[in-house]
């Protein structure tokens, strides 16, 4: 059946340097307060940077008439499609220094229009950077050297319809440019959902998600976009690819598997056809707090194999809970929750709540968890997740260097990774910038073999020398990975500032048809250069 789109409107500017929306981040007092908690950063917050303050060169090509009507050459455009919105983003925008500006952003709207661009800017030494959100925090979405005459920034946001939907089969024909919002407000009159919401959902799309393989709502089962992927439709300079709609096939290595996560380096992934599920109407959730954090890591493997699936199994260390409001005493916290279309889950949760207290957790009673849990800590992780990125942001403005990563690794080797990344990395840190960082650890997902945590590290920088700094600290958690066998990204993909780390994690052979395939889809070389091969 054809859907009916339905396009959620808002006044509200996007910031162009930093996170989400430009009236969400903190003020000047608020930046300062923060700073405080941290010695060493600066006495007052660096002002908001403005376009108007940017050296923006002219153009270094010029669209023909056919294609001319999909271009802008707007210096405004252009400084918001520079970057994607990394630490190494924010203080870069702040510092006056946003790196190369692309010469011109295109806006196509069908298959062809793509196809159009592409041929265009093989034939004339042009860039093509995808542009979808541009919430990367690897570089996934800026040019960096000067092998091209000029960027063209390639935003898919125009392309943002759900096409169909085949309720028997319950999945949908989306449009790759369809921002979180967007895609959900157009299956809810259908009762449908995708239910793949990561931490940039109000500013990342489908095409996205797919190109970086994102991971989502989900800390157990579906934890990955690539769950619900049927097929995909991809424009590369080749020409186009489509695979057919199917619920499994052995027939050989998967096209699709060739498309996600290739993060536009391959081809323009411009539509898809997505799994869906009926929109939960059975939720609990509660909050477990332990006072040893080694014995949390117990719990959660437990529930991670047993049968039990949670839909939230966050584990928060006393530092991660502290931030977030979810735990004032020294306790590490584990968030839970469960939820169903079809059937109650509150002997799910019980059951999960008596493995974790078997390894010394403390809760209180479950609670339904509609729209607003009534759980305490569940509500401050809830909103504290939301506000982290603007929190970041506000940190920069202050001169904190602030660098988050994640990761996966098996059990059996994740608790040494997390007490190496606490001493190693911040051994790094306090020898770049002379202060004591703070680390703190949260898993995000879990499997019955391993799971992924996620750092955040914050130190006061040296005013002017915030990037090298963060590239310091980086290289040094890249290190720590390596040499635990913890692969370099679990969820953010790989873009430019993890290459490193991937090209030492990929099998020789894997990276030999990696350019080989390079080579065949994209001969110019203009597909987003740097991403994965050179």
């Amino acid at each position: 059946m054809p859907a009916t789109p339905s396009h959620p409107g808002t006044s509200r500017t996007r910031s162009w340097w930093g996170w989400g929306y430009a009236d969400a981040h903190p003020d000047n007092a608020e930046c300062a307060a923060m700073g405080a908690l941290l010695p060493g950063t600066l006495a007052r917050p660096l002002p908001i940077p403005r376009v108007a303050d940017l050296a923006i060169a002219r153009p270094g090509a010029t669209p023909p008439p056919a294609l001319a009507h999909l271009i802008t050459a707007d210096p405004a455009t252009r400084a918001a499609h520079a970057m994607g919105k990394a630490y190494r983003d924010v203080i870069r925008a702040l510092r006056g220094r946003p790196g190369r500006i692309p010469d011109l952003v295109a806006h196509p709207t069908t298959h062809q229009e793509v196809a159009d661009l592409l041929d265009w800017a093989g034939g004339h030494g042009v860039a093509v950077i995808p542009f979808g959100g541009g919430s990367s925090v690897v570089g996934g979405v800026e040019y960096r050297g000067d092998a091209h005459r000029a960027v063209l920034s390639l935003d898919l946001t125009s392309m943002n319809r759900v096409l169909e939907i085949d309720a028997t089969s319950r999945s949908a024909r989306i449009q790759a440019g369809a921002l979180g919002p967007v895609l959900e407000e157009q299956l809810r009159p259908h009762g449908l959902t995708l239910r793949h919401f990561p931490q940039s959902f109000e500013f990342s799309t489908l095409g996205g998600w797919l190109a970086t393989r994102a991971g989502g709502h989900y800390a157990t089962v579906h934890t990955h976009i690539d769950d619900f992927v049927q097929s995909l439709h991809v424009v590369t300079p080749a020409g186009a690819s489509t695979s057919w709609r199917l619920p499994a096939s052995g027939a050989g290595p998967s096209p699709d598997r060739l498309f996600l996560g290739s993060e536009g380096a391959l081809g323009i992934i411009t539509e898809a056809w997505m799994r869906l599920q009926e929109r939960p109407r059975y939720k609990a959730s509660t909050s477990v707090t332990f006072a040893d954090f080694h014995q949390a890591l117990d719990a959660v493997r437990a529930i991670a194999q047993s049968d039990l699936a949670p839909a939230n199994c966050r584990l928060l260390d006393p530092g991660e809970a502290l931030l977030s409001g979810a735990s004032h005493d020294g306790s590490a916290v584990l968030v839970l929750g469960f939820e169903s279309a079809t059937a109650p889950v509150d002997d799910r949760l019980t059951s999960a709540l008596d493995l974790a207290r078997a390894h010394g957790g403390r809760s209180g009673a479950p609670t339904a968890d509609r729209d607003t849990p009534a759980d305490t800590a569940v509500r401050a992780w809830r909103s504290a997740f939301l506000r982290m990125p603007y929190l970041r942001d506000g940190l920069a403005r202050m001169g904190a260097v602030v660098e988050t990563f994640e990761t996966a690794a098996t059990w059996d080797t994740l608790t040494a990774l997390i007490d190496a990344v606490r001493t190693q990395v911040g051994a790094a840190a306090l020898k770049a910038t002379g202060h004591p960082a703070t680390i703190n650890c949260r898993l995000t997902h879990v499997y019955p073999d391993g799971a992924a945590p996620y750092f955040t590290v914050a130190v006061a920088g040296r005013p002017g020398d915030e990037v090298e700094i963060w590239d310091d600290i980086k290289a040094a958690a890249g290190d720590v990975l390596h040499r635990h066998r913890a692969t370099i990204t679990h969820h953010h993909a790989v873009g430019r500032d993890h290459r490193p780390g991937y090209d030492l994690q990929r099998p020789e052979p894997f990276a030999l048809a990696l350019r080989a395939a390079k080579d065949a889809l994209d001969p110019h070389r203009i597909l987003n250069p740097g991403v994965l091969v050179d």
